[in-house]
């Protein structure tokens, strides 16, 4: 599957949790690392999600805000990714910040260059990816 999306997880369902209209579906990836998305029912039953299939979490980069020492943060954003910044790739206007997550997987986010530079990134640093469950695109084979 080829997408324009930077950052697309490999991992299995750990739990669905229907309500009235939308589920919420708990992905554990490959390295360990737990994320939450929030879709359709019928988008559940149409890609047959239920409790150990494999399956795919897509997050557009531009969706996904950095920050540092964001895991014990309060905030409405169910998704905390941390790990080390392995590049930097400054624009004219944004940075690109490529994470390794501490399960090995690979996180790309675009952010502003202001921000890149209030938060003083820097690469080899720990730094920390969050976004919202409703960010969240699920896939399956």
């Amino acid at each position: 599957m080829k997408i324009s999306a930077r950052n697309m997880f490999s991992g299995t369902v750990s739990k669905v949790v229907k309500g009235a209209v939308n589920a919420e579906v708990d992905i554990t990836l490959k390295g360990g690392e737990k994320l939450a998305a929030v879709i359709t029912n019928e988008s559940v039953a149409a890609l047959g999600l239920k409790e150990g299939k494999a399956a795919y979490a897509i997050v557009k980069a531009n969706w996904v805000i950095i920050g540092k020492e964001l895991h014990k943060v309060k905030m409405s954003a169910r998704n905390v990714l941390c790990g080390t910044v392995t590049r930097l790739t400054e624009g004219a206007v944004n940075t690109e910040v490529a994470l390794k997550l501490a399960g090995g997987s690979a996180l790309t986010a675009i952010i502003t260059n202001e921000s890149t530079k209030a938060l003083e990134l820097k690469e080899g640093e720990h730094a920390c990816a969050a976004f919202k469950a409703s960010s969240v695109i699920i896939a399956t084979d």
